[in-house]
């Protein structure tokens, strides 16, 4: 392009942003673009259903201004958060085994550590700071004294807020943090929507997984224990749902809790949700195309 061109074409899209101001101030009320916020539950396994979820969005350039998780979700959003390349977290996630996050050392509060869990972190994230995240980023966590919910955001350490998020009653010791003892996120709240909305979310995509189907039969005590949380979350949705503005629940239900192996299979069952709900993300974005177009000039540029 001319350099004629390229300053006519800028002042033409300077010219569109002072249309748009100007008719505001005559009365107009001015839209805000959405704030689309991603709420990624837990799942242990399943939890891979997540990147699905992420690559579609990507693939689909729907813009996600934060994102919070617990247990399996935080790990996802972590790392989402933290500038790993979707593939990336895809080939780990598929990769990953139970033995990857956890030892087992039997004690009076749980059956193994998450030591391990630190050091796989530290290979899958980019950053280890809430403050230094790409992307705004939140996860939660259950005072086991009080049950109430542990919020962690803005600043500071990101590995043991995930640690103690995905601390598994029974199965993972509790996480000491300052005079608390912490576990798995998903005791006070299954999928972290609340907390997305107080980040700041003014549309908030909540991500769920499914209970497993009659057809996956418990083979193990930990199987047994993990469908009855399952039952019990299954009856106690409400809250997560009324703070949600559009609930992906991706078809893993065939899959057993530590299924890591069928890795690629809920990877794709994360993308077909988000497929199912991309007329409504659409809508929510179409009053704005115009105008984020006309606020990017150097795509215009290049033109």
């Amino acid at each position: 392009m001319k350099p004629g061109g390229a300053v006519d074409r800028f002042r033409s899209i300077l010219r569109k942003l002072s249309s748009t101001q100007a008719g505001a101030s005559l009365g107009s009320p001015a839209l805000t673009p959405p704030r689309i916020g991603l709420a990624l539950g837990g799942g242990f396994a399943r939890g891979i259903a997540h990147v699905g979820v992420l690559k579609a969005l990507e693939r689909e350039h729907i813009p996600i201004h934060c994102i919070a998780g617990v247990s399996a979700g935080a790990i996802v959003a972590a790392a989402y958060a933290s500038g790993t390349p979707v593939e990336d977290i895809a080939r780990i996630g598929c990769a990953m085994r139970f033995n990857d996050v956890a030892r087992w050392t039997i004690g009076w509060l749980g059956l193994v550590q998450s030591e391990r869990m630190a050091r796989f972190l530290k290979r899958l994230l980019k950053k280890y700071r809430f403050e230094e995240m790409g992307i705004p980023l939140g996860v939660l966590a259950t005072d086991l004294g009080t049950g109430q919910a542990v919020l962690f955001r803005d600043e500071g350490d990101v590995i043991l807020p995930i640690r103690a998020s995905c601390s598994y009653p029974g199965l993972f010791q509790p996480i000491k943090y300052q005079d608390r003892l912490l576990v798995d996120g998903a005791m006070c709240m299954e999928v972290p929507a609340l907390l997305a909305r107080k980040m700041g979310a003014t549309h908030v995509i909540s991500v769920g997984m499914p209970m497993q189907g009659p057809v996956v039969t418990p083979q193990n005590m930990l199987q047994v224990v993990n469908r009855c949380f399952q039952i019990l979350q299954n009856r106690n949705e409400d809250a997560w749902r009324q703070e949600s503005d559009l609930v992906l629940t991706p078809d893993v239900r065939a899959v057993k809790w530590d299924g890591f192996e069928s890795g690629q299979q809920m990877i794709e069952a994360g993308a077909r949700a988000v497929e199912e709900a991309l007329p409504k993300i659409r809508e929510w974005l179409k009053p704005f195309a115009p105008a984020a177009a006309a606020l990017n000039p150097a795509e215009q540029l290049a033109g």
